[in-house]
């Protein structure tokens, strides 16, 4: 009886055993590597900045005089022809100075009449010997002085005129207000610079965004490139836009180096605001139906792995033409195979493979056994960022 309970025993231990090994023997294999499948789909590299969407036509509508602002005609969202009036500054103190003007002319006026008729007085007494030469000199000289305090006088009359015209202050565009800065009896004061009063856009239907784009991206950025974007207002949806100048001026903030790009928008439905911040995408190159496997297939290797091989230089020409030779690993029985491949495009999350590879591989991402160190998970992410430009 013993012995049978002892061979039930052995035998109990053995499959334990054998459990054991298994599950050893399991865990050493392919199940020790998280993989990813190469698969078929549309693959897009795009620049991504943020910008600020503006009217492409913004002016700023002041004034050149100082003053109380007696009347205000348009308000915001006004539209506005062009010569329309939209405010007028009180002119009393202006007609003032315009009377004063024609006073001060009409004096200046009347003295000239009398210095010419006292200088053909002095002509005709000189002819006769019954005044001295220099008489007449000094009479010629005051009438040569009155013709200039006329000009002089005339000059501040068409300033004081000029300056009450400018109480009236009128568009100079067709458009719409979008801002205004003063209310009815605010002082306006324009001693040292005009005060801005109404801020007028051409054609809100036009908009333009002007984007921040980062030194190292901005090789990838030119002219007539589609752009995406969004704006927190209407999250769901994305607009389009086209790429119409890249401005060479340089912004410097805290080291960081950026150029503005803008981008032409259609706003047909009027959705978009002047000042909203918009997420922008760039579109350097599109690929349809295309192989493409995960960022984090590149960035893996095998403990004690030789340093990659490259099959090429990248090129940062122009986007979508760069090809990178890479090595990626595939599960080869219980170990990963090294497999040379060259990539094409990355929209950062997957690149496109153009050789060495077929749909539905399973490319090694990550190691999950129990030999994963800390250090070998920091190097190889699960899920990938790539650099986009």
């Amino acid at each position: 009886m013993m012995k049978r309970v002892f061979q039930i025993g052995g035998a109990i231990v053995l499959l334990l055993l054998a459990i054991f090994v298994l599950a050893r023997c399991s865990n050493g294999g392919a199940s020790e590597y998280q993989t990813s499948t190469v698969t078929r789909g549309a693959i897009t590299e795009a620049v991504t900045a943020t910008g600020t969407l503006n009217p492409v036509v913004n002016v700023q509508v002041g004034s050149q005089i100082s003053g109380n602002i007696q009347k205000l005609f348009v308000d915001f969202n006004s539209p506005v022809k062009a010569g329309q009036v939209v405010a007028e500054i009180d002119p009393a103190v202006f007609q003032a100075a315009v009377l004063q003007a024609q006073g001060d002319l009409d004096n200046a006026k009347a003295a000239l009449e009398l210095a010419q008729v006292t200088q053909k007085r002095m002509v005709e007494l000189v002819a006769k010997q019954n005044s001295s030469q220099s008489e007449l000199d000094q009479a010629n000289a005051a009438l040569h002085q009155a013709e200039a305090q006329v000009k002089i006088k005339q000059g501040a009359l068409q300033k004081a005129k000029v300056d009450l015209e400018h109480c009236t202050i009128t568009s100079p565009i067709d458009g719409i207000v979008i801002s205004r800065s003063v209310d009815v009896g605010q002082t306006v004061a324009a001693s040292l610079s005009a005060p801005v009063i109404f801020t007028i856009a051409n054609d809100l239907t036009k908009m333009q965004i002007d984007a921040a784009v980062a030194e190292a991206d901005i090789g990838g950025v030119d002219v007539g490139q589609k752009v995406d974007f969004t704006v927190d207002a209407f999250p769901r949806r994305t607009f389009h836009g086209a790429v119409t100048q890249v401005r060479n001026a340089p912004t410097t903030v805290q080291n960081v180096v950026t150029y503005d790009t803008v981008i032409s928008v259609n706003n047909a439905d009027l959705k978009l605001k002047p000042g909203m911040t918009a997420n922008v995408s760039i579109i350097g190159a599109h690929r349809d139906n295309v192989l493409k496997l995960s960022n984090a297939a590149l960035r893996f290797r095998p403990p004690n792995a030789a340093p990659a091989v490259s099959l090429g230089g990248r090129s940062r020409s122009k986007p979508g033409e760069q090809q990178t030779g890479r090595t990626v690993y595939l599960v080869r029985g219980s170990k990963p195979a090294p497999v040379q491949i060259k990539t094409g495009i990355s929209d950062g999350i997957f690149t496109e493979v153009l050789d060495g590879l077929k749909q539905g591989d399973g490319v090694i991402t990550a190691m999950i056994g129990k030999e994963t160190t800390a250090a070998q998970r920091s190097n190889n992410p699960i899920a990938g960022g790539g650099r986009r430009f």
